[in-house]
């Protein structure tokens, strides 16, 4: 089982590479289901089909489906819920703190991404790609298992009831789902303009913080190559090129130098054979599972060194990046542009204490003071 999301700032075309790649991976024999977590839902308007809340077919080997999250909210989570209002009263809650305690923000994301996992352990497909909505609310849906994991014993301490302990171990599955990049990985997509391409870098550091693998940058919609340029317009289409061109170059020069290109078409992409077209000039006759064969880095590697160790940190870093480093106990907290993650040390390194840092073109390097003998 592969599952591929694909995400970006709102515009951008995610989804129709996401139709595209479905479609290829369609056609090269492997069972394919396109879904939509997107609440725009314009999965159907790629295909030219309407799809509904259940996978329905688009051709032999691909189907599509699109997540309603807010019917999900009034079912799903409408019975969870109850469910734990009735734990936390029994454990000595009133009915008010109860009710209270199970109110979380974001549970539509939440739930469309337990959907999502619901379609991968069906079995009925071999790829899942997911066209995920904007930026801001694919980050919140990747956070979501982490955070609310994290949450739940906090608020409820040692009064966790059984409810409270099967959505955590629920959310944990979710988080490693998402972390574990031989089965999950992201499609980053972007616009050749440098307000996009800014918070492209800035979701590349958010997913990096939350060990989830990103293994392709596309960028969507360039202007024509200039064999095309007729007429009045070309000196317009040659600028606007140009520009475009220089972006992608400081994005390479920024160590993003694997970005895969699609042109920009005349006429809107709908229906397989267009977006079949598509498919064949993002991925070059190649897998559309590899990606853009830039191999996933680790999150973390520790290395020793002559007064302790260094802690590498596969974090894309601008030159205006703002970083904090700081010790919480056994974790380090890491805060790159206002987007923190508690990192659990290694064993080897809780010992230690935080001597430095400097960024290069891998991400963030950590100095670590300490006696290598401990631990």
């Amino acid at each position: 089982m592969r599952i591929l999301l694909f995400t970006g700032k709102g515009g951008v075309g995610k989804t129709t590479l996401a139709a595209a790649t479905g479609a290829a991976l369609a056609a090269r024999g492997r069972k394919t289901l396109v879904v939509s977590t997107d609440p725009a839902h314009s999965l159907g308007d790629a295909f030219g089909r309407t799809l509904g809340a259940e996978p329905s077919e688009v051709d032999a080997l691909l189907s599509a489906v699109q997540i309603d999250s807010r019917t999900l909210v009034d079912t799903t989570w409408h019975r969870l819920r109850a469910e734990l209002q009735t734990a936390l009263s029994g454990a000595g809650l009133d009915t008010l703190d109860a009710e209270e305690l199970t109110v979380l923000p974001g549970v539509d994301e939440l739930l469309a991404l337990t959907e999502v996992r619901g379609l991968a352990e069906d079995g009925r497909w071999e790829t899942i790609v997911v066209d995920c909505g904007p930026t801001a609310e694919t980050l919140r849906l990747l956070a979501l298992p982490e955070a609310v994991s994290g949450y739940l014993p906090r608020v409820f301490n040692r009064r966790v009831t059984d409810s409270v302990r099967r959505l955590g171990a629920h959310l944990d599955g979710l988080r490693a789902l998402l972390t574990e990049p031989s089965v999950t990985t992201v499609r980053l997509v972007l616009t050749p303009e440098r307000v996009v391409v800014a918070e492209a870098r800035r979701t590349l550091s958010s997913l990096a913080l939350r060990g989830i693998a990103v293994d392709g940058l596309i960028a969507n919609r360039l202007m024509p190559a200039p064999g095309f340029w007729r007429g009045g317009a070309a000196s317009w289409l040659r600028t606007r090129r140009t520009q475009q061109d220089a972006v992608l170059a400081e994005l390479a020069a920024a160590g993003f130098e694997a970005v895969s290109r699609v042109e920009h078409r005349a006429v809107e992409p709908v229906g397989l054979p267009a977006l079949l077209e598509i498919a064949a000039e993002l991925y070059r006759g190649g897998d559309p599972l590899d990606g853009d064969g830039t191999p996933v880095t680790p999150l973390l590697r520790v290395r020793p060194a002559p007064a302790g160790y260094t802690l590498r940190i596969a974090i894309p870093l601008g030159r205006d990046t703002e970083v904090d480093l700081a010790r919480v106990d056994d974790d380090l907290a890491i805060t790159v542009d206002g987007f923190r993650r508690l990192i659990a040390l290694p064993e080897s390194l809780r010992p230690c204490r935080i001597t430095g840092a400097e960024s290069d073109a891998d991400g963030l390097v950590v100095s670590l003071a300490g006696n290598r003998g401990r631990g």
